[in-house]
């Protein structure tokens, strides 16, 4: 079954199209990449799946649903800026979070958080950023959500952050539960997808499963984007 599912989806910002007839699907169960360069437009379809912006023209389904309040409760959501209140510390974050979220699992977060040798009495305004960038990722991937959408998560941080990032999404990432996430730091997270899509310029350019297109390309996802990508 299919739990996400875009149709022939199109935006446009003054009369500029970023989002042209894109369509693809997202199964149960499955990690799929949303791969392209910067300003390819795959902030701009998270967004409008997230319903932050409205399409021009075309269909979303989550869950067999059109976007609404409904499926928002189904998906675990993390945009591609950090979006913590600094004036909060992490505990008051998470007392956010529990509050605002039913399905949120504290337990989980403050496991996860304990990894990061990080006090719940912290302010989030003493932090760094790629601190931050793990406090938001533990805050999503602590949701029993339906669907897990990721937005650069392993933008604007060091390698050993990035190798957290991937750790802490593949060690808390539910059989029966569909992520998507976006990325132009194509070999840092091939190893974990299942499926690709590579978008440029508002376009999706290729969709296929990942080990068939290594095996048949006989390269890495990352150098065939490269190949197919100019």
């Amino acid at each position: 079954m299919d739990i996400l599912t875009v149709k022939n989806l199109e935006k446009s910002f003054d009369e500029k199209k970023i989002i042209d007839d894109v369509s693809f699907a997202v199964k149960s169960g499955k990690i799929v990449g949303l791969l392209g360069k910067n300003g390819s437009g795959k902030t701009t379809i998270i967004k409008l799946i997230n319903d932050l912006l409205t399409a021009d023209n075309g269909e979303i389904l989550i869950d067999g649903m059109p976007v609404s309040e409904k499926t928002k409760a189904i998906v675990s959501y993390l945009p591609e800026r950090t979006y913590l209140d600094n004036t909060k510390t992490v505990e008051q974050t998470l007392n956010f979070f529990e509050d605002f979220y039913t399905d949120f699992d504290r337990k989980k977060a403050q496991e996860l958080l304990e990894d990061l040798d990080l006090d719940v009495k912290s302010p989030l305004a003493k932090m760094s950023k790629g601190m931050k960038e793990k406090v938001q990722l533990v805050l999503v991937m602590s949701r029993r959500a339906k669907l897990y959408i990721l937005d650069e998560p392993l933008g604007g941080v060091d390698p050993s952050t990035r190798d957290y990032i991937m750790q802490t999404i593949l060690s808390n990432f539910a059989e029966d539960s569909s992520l998507l996430i976006t990325t132009h730091l194509i070999s840092d997270v091939e190893k974990i997808l299942d499926e690709v899509i590579f978008i440029d310029k508002g376009k999706i350019l290729l969709f296929d499963d990942a080990e068939s297109l290594r095996e048949k390309e006989n390269c890495s996802i990352d150098e065939l984007f490269r190949r197919t990508v100019k």
